[in-house]
């Protein structure tokens, strides 16, 4: 089973979610909170996997709750509700960590999907919306490039720069003619060379570092 935490401050909107999940066989809601102080426990005594987290609420907001959740051992995946497709909030909570976001109008077979996909390991949105979100708002200064980076092999950095424009691992394979296993076995070596969570954590690292 997949322990999902959800958090908004409209009780309305968690019924919804919550009996979206619950009509799931590996699925189920563990809690709830109305705001992010109250998530911050909540995560803390259900250890969950996913948590569905609103941007805007009371006492304490989604970005600041995310930020402390993800500095606990061992955190779950959060997936960010937000109402705007284009929302520099969200463009912060990923580049805090967060495995993406959705929008609060979203299919609900969506967001089942979303949930199933960061339980997997992989991120919510493609690397591509990342590119865009990130390319609306002014990025952070940048900051040198660590020595990580520069112990990728040549292959390995152009492979980086591809996933970092948005390719999937399809289009990468296309244009270097290289079967898609082999870009998949490039992009882990890349992750784990790098300390990076998933692709978009990769987009994220690549405009803060200018390698984008």
């Amino acid at each position: 089973m997949i322990r999902v935490v959800l958090v908004d401050d409209q009780a309305l909107f968690r019924a919804g979610i919550r009996m979206l999940v619950a009509s799931q066989p590996d699925l189920e809601v563990v809690g709830e909170a109305g705001d992010g102080q109250e998530a911050l426990q909540v995560v803390r005594a259900t250890r969950p996997d996913v948590v569905m987290m609103d941007i805007r609420m009371p006492v304490m907001d989604g970005l600041t709750a995310t930020a402390l959740i993800l500095e606990e051992p061992d955190p779950p995946r959060i997936v960010m509700l937000t109402t705007f497709d284009l929302d520099e909030a969200a463009a912060r909570a990923i580049r805090q960590g967060a495995s993406g976001f959705l929008l609060k109008d979203a299919d609900p077979e969506f967001l089942l999907a979303a949930i199933r996909t960061v339980h997997s390991g992989s991120s919510v949105i493609a690397a591509s919306a990342t590119r865009e979100l990130f390319a609306h708002f002014a990025a952070p200064e940048q900051v040198p490039v660590p020595p990580s980076y520069l112990d990728l092999t040549e292959r390995e950095k152009e492979i980086f720069a591809l996933a970092a424009r948005g390719l999937s691992n399809a289009e990468i394979a296309a244009r270097e003619f290289l079967s898609e296993a082999t870009v998949k076995t490039h992009i882990s070596r890349i992750l784990t060379k790098l300390a990076l969570r998933d692709r978009v954590q990769l987009v994220v690292f690549a405009f803060e570092q200018g390698l984008n």
